[in-house]
């Protein structure tokens, strides 16, 4: 989510010249609020913040039109574009704490009904945004999340393989990217002198008493941490494939992400992930471990299918393009500066 949001804002500065960054005083990421000359508004932080200090500086310049990109808003404000990503909170409020599962609850239906357009990824959110919230239908826009020029340019010789032969995959650690379904496939697999690759929060992992089990019964499991983008690239351009079982999508960017590295994708079979893989991707159904090991072995095993998947894949990136997001952001927000 925070990745799109930098996306789309990079966008607006690039087309909108007398666009603003606001943001409260307690900036993670000094190195973006310079490249994007971000405001400092305000005393509070967090949904304080946002409901007072910017909702005040909104009036202060004559009720400009404001646009949010990370599910919430000022909810006493009418011009204003927001963007709600998906409803995993809603429908699988399980994966969540109570403290998010409140304020989301609270705030997001009502954001959405108080925007002059509510903004989200895929044609999946969207009609989930109108069925729970009982929506008109012109009142979501998708638009398309496109996929960095980082990973589109690879550069022509890959750098040093650390891992030999290895299945990668990619997510923040949380119950709804399914690791442990993936380990357990992997692991029931018995895939010979081949490693699965885990980039992410290595630390949040182990937390989990079910997958600390399934690591000692593998040592092929390899957890890395985070990693910057050159070395994931890095990591795309050797990698067998790329496995991505997620319970649940509101867009799913990594496998467009291993799709422009050349980079082969197995995914689930649910919510956004087939409108937004198409015909790239060999589908497998993450409720079903079986299935899952019965993908990874199918790729393992089928070169021929591997370098099918690799030429659908640079096809369908193309489809996801930043340039087209940002001039379609930039269209709504000359309208509703113009109503």
């Amino acid at each position: 989510m925070q990745r799109v949001a930098i996306e789309f804002c990079r966008q607006l500065k690039a087309r909108l010249p007398d666009v603003r960054f606001v943001a409260p005083h307690n900036i993670m990421h000094p190195e973006l609020a310079a490249e994007l000359a971000v405001e400092i508004v305000g005393r509070r932080k967090g949904i304080l913040w946002e409901q007072f200090d910017f909702l005040r500086y909104l009036r202060r310049l004559g009720n400009p039109p404001a646009v949010n990109l990370c599910n919430t808003a000022p909810l006493g404000y009418r011009k204003q574009l927001v963007m709600v990503h998906d409803l995993s909170f809603r429908l699988h409020p399980e994966w969540f704490s109570a403290k998010l599962r409140a304020l989301y609850g609270f705030m997001v239906p009502r954001a959405a009904r108080a925007a002059a357009k509510l903004l989200t990824v895929s044609r999946y959110s969207a009609e989930t945004l109108r069925a729970e919230y009982r929506l008109p239908a012109d009142s979501v826009e998708v638009i398309y999340p496109g996929v960095s020029d980082a990973f589109r340019t690879a550069p022509a010789v890959a750098g040093p393989n650390p891992y030999g032969r290895f299945i990668l995959a990619v997510s923040s650690l949380d119950p709804r990217k399914n690791f442990r379904g993936l380990i357990a496939a992997f692991h029931a697999a018995r895939l010979p002198e081949v490693k699965l690759v885990i980039v992410g929060a290595a630390h949040s992992i182990f937390r989990d008493p079910q997958l600390n089990e399934l690591v000692r019964e593998n040592p092929s499991l390899i957890f890395t941490g985070y990693l910057s983008d050159t070395e994931l690239i890095n990591l795309y351009r050797h990698a067998l494939f790329f496995a991505y079982p997620s319970f649940f999508e509101g867009f799913g960017l990594p496998p467009l992400e291993a799709m422009a590295c050349g980079c082969p994708t197995l995914v689930s079979d649910t919510t956004s992930l087939p409108e937004v893989c198409g015909d790239a991707s060999l589908y497998v159904n993450p409720a079903d471990t079986d299935s899952i090991r019965a993908g990874l072995e199918r790729l393992y095993t089928d070169p021929e299918l591997r370098k099918r998947l690799i030429t659908k894949g640079f096809e369908r990136v193309r489809q996801f393009d930043w340039n087209e997001a940002g001039r379609q952001l930039t269209t709504l927000v000359r309208e509703m500066a113009e109503s």
